[in-house]
């Protein structure tokens, strides 16, 4: 059998780390995942899915991505089941994660919850130049030493 679910889609909120009795850690995320069609008002509908991951995936996890991060993920469905304080059955379909990708670059944001730190000057790029090899040494390369 076959189980896998691979989506793409943005964080609702940021992740909330929590360990259980035995000291594994787990989140609970919900994913917006755009559909690909327009609904019949020219809108883009959005799938909100509802997503755990466990162990050291789920610290990463929550250390590197905030509300409104972009990434993938890959696992598989599963469906569980539990009685409310009222009594009532409650059924859950969530999707267990195994793996996951940043899909945001580096400068598009920082973590809500990580201050930026001041007591490290930021670097600044090197000036662009229209020649990629500008400033690098020259290389002595005789007829002798290509191999045609």
């Amino acid at each position: 059998m076959i189980n896998r679910a691979v989506l793409v889609g943005r964080l609702t909120r940021d992740i909330e780390l929590r360990y259980t009795s035995g000291g594994a850690a787990v989140s609970s995320f919900t994913l917006a995942v755009n559909r690909q069609f327009k609904s019949k008002n020219g809108e883009r509908e959005s799938d909100f899915v509802e997503c755990s991951i466990w162990r050291k995936p789920a610290e990463n996890l929550a250390n590197f991505t905030h509300k409104g991060s972009l990434i993938g993920i890959d696992g598989r469905i599963q469906t569980r089941n539990y009685d409310d304080k009222d009594g009532k059955r409650v059924y859950v379909t969530e999707v267990v994660v195994d793996n996951f990708s940043l899909l945001d670059s580096k400068g598009s944001g920082q973590s809500n919850n990580k201050p930026a730190s001041n007591n490290k000057p930021a670097k600044q790029p090197p000036a662009k130049s229209s020649d990629p090899f500008a400033g690098s040494d020259p290389i002595d390369i005789s007829d002798d030493d290509l191999p045609f």
